[in-house]
């Protein structure tokens, strides 16, 4: 199906510096508050499956990953070695921007499910990079793209700045709907009561690209 290009101003940025320079420092701060995070891992533990391969992308201190099932792999990639280093979860990690270089540093079908959580607002290449995921996902396998409300705003694209969080997850699902290899795209929503919210655009890798 032919869809018109998503416009150029939505992923044009207040801060249009290098992310490199932004993320020089570690910040070992929380971008949702406790019930959110508990409501993120309760959401991870329903779809993850003994001895799964995890990719948690755009990474940091905290993967949000429950303590069982027990998992195979779980790979990060992020910006910030400190941060990286200091997740304990984490059984390989690199640093890798995705702004600058819009591809996953990994073979095909290394992974069972891959999590963005809360950051895929800072994506100004985000086809490439989730094509990119399709590649590196197993048949079947689950992309599980997390929101919230908070972020840096001068990071986010233009288009996460709209108040309405169904226009930002709107496009978020169209991301994963306009490249090929996924199918079965759902939203969901896990908000808490009285406490940040937490939506989830859901998708299974097809069988094929």
């Amino acid at each position: 199906m032919n869809r018109t290009p998503l416009p150029a101003m939505f992923f044009e940025r207040i801060d249009s510096s290098p992310d490199a320079l932004f993320y020089a420092g570690p910040r070992f701060v929380t971008h949702i508050d406790d019930a959110t995070r508990a409501a993120l891992t309760a959401y991870y533990a329903s779809v993850l499956t003994a001895g799964a391969d995890v990719l948690d992308l755009m990474s940091s201190w905290v993967s949000h990953l429950p303590p069982t099932p027990v998992l195979g792999r779980v790979a990060g990639l992020g910006m910030n070695a400190a941060e990286l280093a200091a997740n304990a979860r984490l059984s390989d990690w690199v640093v890798h921007d995705l702004n600058d270089a819009p591809w996953l540093p990994y073979q095909p079908a290394q992974f069972d499910c891959v999590f963005i959580a809360v950051s895929v607002q800072y994506l100004i290449h985000p086809l490439q990079v989730f094509a990119d995921i399709a590649r590196v996902l197993r048949a079947g396998g689950v992309l599980a793209v997390s929101l919230s409300h908070r972020c840096f705003p001068t990071k986010a694209i233009r288009a996460f700045h709209s108040p309405r969080a169904e226009d930002r997850l709107r496009l978020a699902s169209e991301y994963i709907e306009r490249v090929a290899g996924f199918s079965a795209v759902r939203v969901l929503d896990r908000s808490p009561p009285g406490a940040d919210p937490l939506w989830i655009v859901e998708a299974r890798r097809a069988t094929t690209l």
